[in-house]
């Protein structure tokens, strides 16, 4: 089910300008402990909300700021030197090209999550399976082929032999379900986990066989402006609460 809590994710332009205030006041680049700013994949919006609110409550007077986007926005922005603390990806492949500029440090896999065809409720386009991805008369959308979810679907589809029919490329895996949820889709490749966040929106199960998952790394960010709280947050997320937090919403351990 949706969690009904508000939300509070972050644009990286805000964070920026958060960035000139903080340096405005301290007269140089000095790091405001009582904020820390995490760009997270989509795919984790719900997850990491309930980490904010724990880590915040556990940590009182400090403020965490999500930056939700596709895990490559996420990655160009921290490449073109946006204030980020902490990067979490939904691919390791994302990651590690921040890791070889020297940008992030030591990443750590913390979740995993399955992709299945996500459709509206009540199935109207009588979608079966991965096969009805080829039939041109279906409205049908993917993640953008840059970002994970987009990528993975690709693969499945490869591996099936199905040439798709996509009316959409979304830029994240939350723009797609979005659509699912409105109805202006018959069916599209989502986590697993989206489809637990949704109550407008079921899930169709892609056989094991040709199943990928997806991994989830964690890392702080080298020049973070918080590097101690980027290195608290990460510690959260892989403590025994942050993991409960995690696999409540539907992700598999490491």
């Amino acid at each position: 089910m949706r969690n009904d809590r508000t939300i509070r994710p972050k644009s990286w332009l805000t964070f920026l300008m958060v960035a000139v205030v903080v340096i405005a006041a301290c007269g140089g680049r000095q790091a405001d402990r009582s904020l820390i700013l995490v760009s997270a994949a989509a795919s984790l919006t719900d997850a990491f909300a309930e980490i904010e609110e724990e880590f915040e409550a556990a940590n009182p007077g400090v403020d965490v700021q999500l930056n939700i986007g596709g895990s490559s926005q996420l990655q160009h922005q921290i490449l073109e030197g946006a204030p980020v603390d902490v990067f979490a990806s939904a691919n390791p492949t994302v990651m590690q090209t921040v890791v070889d500029v020297g940008l992030a440090l030591d990443p750590i896999l913390f979740a995993g999550s399955r992709l299945q065809i996500g459709v509206p409720n009540g199935n109207p386009a009588r979608i079966g399976g991965i096969g009805d991805f080829a039939n041109g008369d279906l409205l049908l959308g993917l993640c953008a082929e840059t970002v994970p979810c987009g990528s993975l679907a690709r693969e499945i589809l490869a591996a099936v032999g199905v040439e798709a029919a996509i009316d959409t490329s979304e830029p994240d895996v939350r723009s797609l379900l979005t659509k699912l949820e409105e109805g202006e889709l018959d069916a599209g490749i989502v986590y697993s986990t989206d489809i637990i966040a949704s109550r407008d929106v079921t899930g169709i199960a892609i056989p094991e066989a040709i199943d990928l998952i997806a991994e989830y790394p964690i890392a702080a960010i080298s020049d973070a402006p918080n590097p101690t709280g980027a290195r608290d947050f990460v510690a959260f997320v892989l403590s025994e609460k942050g993991q409960q937090i995690i696999t409540a919403h539907g992700f598999t351990a490491p």
